[in-house]
């Protein structure tokens, strides 16, 4: 019988829920394969370096499971930010958007497991940008989560929503807008997509 998979979105899962009106979750310290960069989602930068962080995790993935240490690659993340400001930048025209697009990843994984990654897809003759992935922590604290149902132009009710509950208990967003996508838009039409919407909040 196989070994199961590790599922760190099963495992955490009090930190993945998916509520239909905003509430408060307090999220844990969390390593993510990452990677930065500036430009509209989508554009051909933010499509290159998607490649090389998706090339970094599965290498990475495939390499522990011969090793006999399976695990599930968690769905993508993104960090959002302006050139201006990092809390509401939806005034701001998409090419001037800043962006971190994360993956979470076991707490065994090491640098020396993501430096070897690298060369290897270096050596397959992927891109430069392989290069640029890192293994970071990210300590959100607590946080106001909601799901997003739908395109992520009308994103703004929903944070509007969130930002009268963060109010509510007194607090305020402070930190980076946080999406998980639990919906790929290449196959999913705009109206069914699905995002939780999460901001840390003091």
């Amino acid at each position: 019988m196989a070994a199961s998979k590790l599922d760190l979105y099963k495992l955490h899962a009090d930190e993945y829920v998916t509520p239909k009106t905003p509430q408060l979750v307090k999220t844990k310290p969390t390593k993510y394969l990452a990677i930065q960069g500036k430009g509209a989602p989508g554009g051909e930068e933010f499509t290159k370096r998607l490649g090389a962080l998706y090339g970094a995790a599965f290498t990475i993935k495939m390499a522990h499971k011969v090793a006999g240490k399976n695990y599930v690659v968690c769905k993508l993340e993104g960090l959002w930010w302006g050139s201006k400001t990092k809390g509401d930048f939806s005034g701001e025209p998409p090419e001037q958007w800043n962006w971190k697009i994360i993956i979470r990843t076991p707490d065994f994984i090491t640098q020396s497991h993501l430096r070897e990654a690298i060369a290897a897809l270096q050596k397959r003759g992927k891109g430069p940008e392989v290069k640029d992935v890192q293994l970071e922590t990210v300590d959100e604290g607590l946080c106001v989560q909601m799901l997003h149902a739908g395109p992520y132009a009308e994103e703004g009710k929903t944070i509007g929503m969130m930002e009268e509950l963060a109010k509510s208990k007194g607090k305020k967003f402070h930190g980076l807008h946080h999406e998980i996508y639990l919906s790929d838009p290449r196959r999913v039409a705009s109206e069914r997509l699905r995002t939780i919407l999460r901001m840390p909040v003091r």
